[in-house]
């Protein structure tokens, strides 16, 4: 299906490594679709709530959009997955990429006709979310069947740059197009931008789940329902596949200074608004540039330890940034935070890919969408707690040392992590 080209041993790559975009045309398809739509729904996010702000002048109502997401997320993650080892991939991130590209062609109608109904803006994001749990669970679990295993890494730092390119131009992008030209031009560009995923997923080849090795197209391994609780009891018995999940928490749900950074950019540097969106970049801009120079993560193999020395270098940065009181100082270290999410996120996606057998990828992907959706939800929580009980400075270096610690106790928990090795990979 796809053709192997390694570069030489001796070589060590600085910048991002596209051998998954030369050698299947398939993977360079799906990237493409994902990379222009993951931009039109920045600009759609960032729309819909200057939107519901304009109708409802409700800070709370704009708050409001992240519940209507989340809840989809979480409840639909774990049964996207399951879908994702039951059909056809290929035909599920097809009709839920055809359900969000329906749902915006709903929302720019609307605005077209001027319905100005905020109940409807909540109605379709909450929808959207729905289309993006069945979509995600299936897309990922396609990249392994797409690429051989030893440019997994490289493929999954370019869908990292996909993700905060996304985050980063979107919004800007959606910000100006709505300034310039209005609501109906931002949901007009994100309805054209779906055009194509679709295609992506259109030109795929059929992706049955890999049953006994015969990837579901013989007999009938494949048409039998997954269950979302053989996925869970899958993880609970796979101490590596377990400790990825646990190691992110430990970033996301201790070391998570988001909700702070309003209370943080007037606090502690004096500053406004601009201050706080520089702030929210900082991190976005230090995982970009983190899948930028990722050339050098093909040459790792020690997976695990790479996500334990990631992760605690996330705690460490978010505990520097909470002592310093200089604001490029702060974002310097909040960057830095970001890069070390980008390594990390890399090597537990790529050990989700290749130590999960692909009967199990969309349920333990599921999960993954579950894990991220609501950790920094938690943490968002935990943080804006610790503050209001003690200070923002307790909250961010508080969590951070939190982090470090708790990855420290599970590396000693589960020592057989840190020899995980990508030659054999164990779940």
């Amino acid at each position: 299906m796809t053709e192997t080209t390694e570069p030489p041993a001796h070589r060590t790559r600085i910048f991002a490594d596209l051998t998954p975009l030369r050698s299947s045309p398939d993977y360079r398809r799906l990237w493409f679709g994902n990379t222009v739509s993951w931009i039109g729904q920045g600009m759609t996010a960032l729309a819909v709530s200057l939107q519901v702000y304009d109708i409802t002048g409700s800070a709370f109502s704009v708050g409001l959009i992240g519940f209507c997401s989340l809840v989809p997320l979480v409840v639909f993650g774990l049964y996207g997955g399951a879908v994702a080892d039951t059909v056809d991939r290929r035909k599920l991130g097809l009709f839920s990429a055809a359900g969000s590209f329906s749902l915006a062609l709903v929302l720019m109608a609307a605005t077209f006709a001027g319905v100005e109904n905020v109940g409807l803006l909540y109605a379709i994001v909450a929808l959207q979310a729905v289309c993006f749990a069945l979509n995600a669970p299936a897309r990922s679990s396609m990249v392994a069947r797409l690429l051989p295993p030893e440019q997994l890494p490289a493929a999954n730092a370019l869908s990292s740059m996909t993700s905060t390119t996304g985050a980063l131009v979107g919004p800007m992008l959606g910000g100006l197009i709505v300034g310039w030209w209005g609501y109906r031009a931002a949901y007009t560009v994100d309805a054209l931008t779906f055009t194509a995923s679709l295609y992506a997923m259109w030109r795929l080849p059929s992706m049955l789940p890999d049953r006994d090795g015969e990837e579901g197209r013989e007999g009938g391994g494949a048409r039998k329902r997954a269950s979302v609780l053989d996925g869970l009891r899958f993880l609970g018995g796979r101490p590596n596949l377990r400790m990825t999940f646990l190691t992110d928490l430990c970033a996301m749900v201790l070391a998570h200074p988001r909700a702070l950074f309003p209370v943080v950019a007037i606090v502690w540097y004096g500053g406004d608004a601009r201050t706080t969106g520089m702030l929210v970049a900082a991190p976005a801009l230090g995982a970009l540039l983190g899948g930028v120079f990722s050339g050098w993560l093909g040459c790792v193999r020690l997976h695990g330890l790479a996500v334990l020395l990631a992760v605690g270098s996330w705690g460490a940065a978010i505990a520097v940034f909470g002592l310093t009181r200089h604001l490029w100082l702060g974002l310097l270290f909040l960057a830095l935070a970001g890069c070390a999410d980008t390594v990390s996120m890399v090597f537990r996606n790529t050990m989700l890919q290749a130590a999960v057998p692909d009967e199990m990828r969309g349920r333990l992907q599921g999960v993954f969408i579950v894990v991220v959706a609501g950790g920094p939800r938690l943490g968002d929580f935990l943080a804006g707690s610790v503050a209001d009980l003690a200070s923002p400075a307790v909250a961010v270096v508080g969590g951070g040392v939190a982090c470090v610690v708790a990855v420290c106790l599970l590396a000693l928990k589960w020592r057989g992590f840190a020899r995980y090795d990508a030659r054999d990979p164990q779940p």
